[in-house]
């Protein structure tokens, strides 16, 4: 199917059914994808599709932010929230940090009610500065598609042989200062079946919940293309009641589903 790539830094502002009104900073060059993971539903496509991709310099990212934010200052129509995400993986940017720390100043400066969030596969936190830095916004989206190593390999596809065990170590250390995102999906890609709806994952995936204790889950499904053929939807009923066995854990966690 047809993916899409950003073709600027600055992206938007857009609707977003997960957070309203986004203004998208994309930290990875335009129009090339850089990801360490390459997940068989990703928008931006298959990894090395459109060339080796790259990251925009911390100058031209902070500068065109600003800019930005002042001519909507000036309009008056600021943003709910500034969210990183654009091709590929944020956290991978050498500047990461620094961008987050610059990103602060500027909304704090011309947005002061617009939230900051950044969406992550969360294959960094293991790095002090990238952690950090996610603990500083105020929205940190990290992604985790399955509790099954299998599962997880197929859909994500990542570079690293991190296990799903130390993974949700890694989460566990941002002590519930954090949102985990979930995409649910079934289809066929590789000659694997994959289902991250079946009764084990759902049970598996609860478990994880639990033990990484976030603030929020958001839960959603495929909207847009996907790189792969013969993916498929799941349903807003499926994924509430994986929802209900969340709120059933009396946890505090905020549980949302996207339809």
């Amino acid at each position: 199917m047809d993916t899409f790539l950003f073709d600027s830094i600055i992206v938007g502002p857009i609707h977003s059914r997960r957070l309203g009104t986004s203004l998208g900073v994309n930290l990875l060059t335009p129009n090339s994808k850089l990801c360490n993971f390459n997940c068989i539903y990703c928008e931006c496509g298959w990894n090395g599709a459109h060339g080796k991709g790259g990251f925009n310099p911390y100058e031209k990212v902070v500068s065109a932010l600003e800019t930005k934010l002042k001519a909507m200052a000036d309009e008056s129509q600021l943003p709910d929230v500034i969210t990183f995400a654009g091709n590929g993986e944020p956290t991978m940017h050498p500047d990461f940090d620094r961008i987050v720390d610059a990103t602060l100043n500027l909304r704090n400066r011309y947005a002061s009610d617009t939230k900051v969030a950044v969406l992550s596969n969360a294959t960094m936190i293991d790095r002090e500065a990238v952690r950090t830095a996610l603990l500083r916004v105020d929205r940190n989206i990290l992604k985790f598609d399955s509790a099954i190593d299998a599962t997880m390999r197929l859909i994500n596809q990542p570079r690293n042989a991190r296990t799903v065990a130390e993974i949700i170590e890694l989460l566990q250390a941002f002590q519930g200062c954090l949102v985990v995102q979930t995409l649910f999906l079934r289809g066929d890609y590789g000659g694997h079946r994959i289902d991250n709806t079946t009764p084990e994952e759902v049970e598996a995936y609860v478990e994880a919940i639990r033990q990484i204790h976030p603030s929020e889950v958001m839960l959603y499904t495929i909207d847009r293309n996907t790189p792969a053929d013969g993916l498929e939807k799941v349903p807003y009923e499926e994924m509430e009641a994986v929802a209900t066995r969340i709120r059933a854990l009396d946890m505090d966690i905020i549980t949302s589903v996207a339809k």
